[in-house]
């Protein structure tokens, strides 16, 4: 994963920051089971608003699913 905010030298702060979050595990569960399947393009403020949560974590979230997808050759 090299995307242009992990070059940012605060990434790894917010990353820490939003793995420290008592719903972190649930909210990335969730976007993934059911957000993505619905909207696979949704945007981090829009994924906040709909779920009341920092942009910051939408970010994290969307940024790790991201690197999680296989990918196709």
């Amino acid at each position: 994963m090299d995307s242009e905010l992990e070059k940012s030298p605060l990434w790894g702060v917010l990353v820490e920051a939003v793995h420290c979050l008592p719903t972190y595990k649930s909210h990335k569960s969730y976007v993934k089971e059911t957000i993505l399947q619905q909207k696979p393009g949704v945007a981090a403020e829009e994924l906040s608003d709909r779920l009341g949560i920092p942009l910051g974590e939408a970010m994290v979230i969307l940024e790790e699913l991201k690197a999680e997808k296989p990918k196709a050759d």
